[in-house]
């Protein structure tokens, strides 16, 4: 499903070039459930970015569902992401002023769906997660697992293949947080689909089927 090879990510600090990722290589197969951990600045977030098609590698190649995407460009990325990724995120990043139904329904938008098509989606995902009869609250009346269930259901409305959450759980105090990790262990199991968590806390990863280490932009331990 994912392929890297030798993936290296610089930024230009000050006209010097600082590298983020140093030679990744990395493969995650369908179906697989797995962590990337690593402290603060070792390339986490870095690496979920350009496995999302979010951001473009230095060097090196990246291969999606065996296409190489690493220069495609940024409008041929997007409609890439748009197909086969769905995103979670620590802050949720809810528009406050919608109701978690048309929060759902955004990434729909972009689709040329009819209006009744995009409501009976957005709702089939609200149902999934548990939170149908709260279709019309909005964020400030949800609690912060509601919130995240919401975000969750907004992130498989398109129907992805691979699910990437970046601390999805690190909002959430310890019950709530393990019961949208319980969900996105159902929903790889269930319906086979890739999920990619990035997080800090070893006891998310033990319950993936593999971690991988990274520091200072290498993979150190991959098991």
């Amino acid at each position: 499903m994912i392929e890297l090879k030798n993936v290296v990510k610089s930024y230009s600090l000050a006209g010097v070039e600082e590298p983020v990722l140093k030679g990744v290589n990395i493969n995650i197969n369908h179906g697989e459930m797995i962590a990337l951990m690593g402290p603060s600045g070792s390339g986490k977030s870095t690496l979920m970015n350009l496995i999302g098609l979010l951001d473009h590698p230095t060097s090196g190649e990246y291969f999606l569902k065996n296409k190489n995407v690493s220069q495609l460009s940024s409008d041929e990325q997007a409609e890439l992401r748009n197909k086969h990724i769905g995103f979670v995120f620590q802050s949720f990043f809810l528009l406050p002023r919608l109701t978690a139904l048309q929060n759902v329904s955004l990434p729909l938008a972009y689709r040329q769906r009819r209006a009744q098509e995009i409501r009976d989606e957005a709702m089939k995902n609200l149902e999934k997660v548990g939170l149908a009869h709260l279709s019309h609250h909005r964020p400030s009346e949800l609690s912060g697992g509601q919130q995240q269930r919401v975000a969750i259901a907004r992130a498989l409305v398109g129907d992805p293949e691979i699910l990437l959450a970046d601390e999805p759980t690190g909002a959430l105090d310890s019950k709530t947080g393990q019961e949208v990790m319980d969900f996105l262990i159902e929903l790889n199991r269930s319906e086979g689909m890739t999920v990619v968590i990035v997080t800090h806390d070893q006891a998310i990863a033990d319950q993936c089927q593999r971690a991988c280490h990274l520091l200072d932009g290498q993979i150190v331990m991959d098991r």
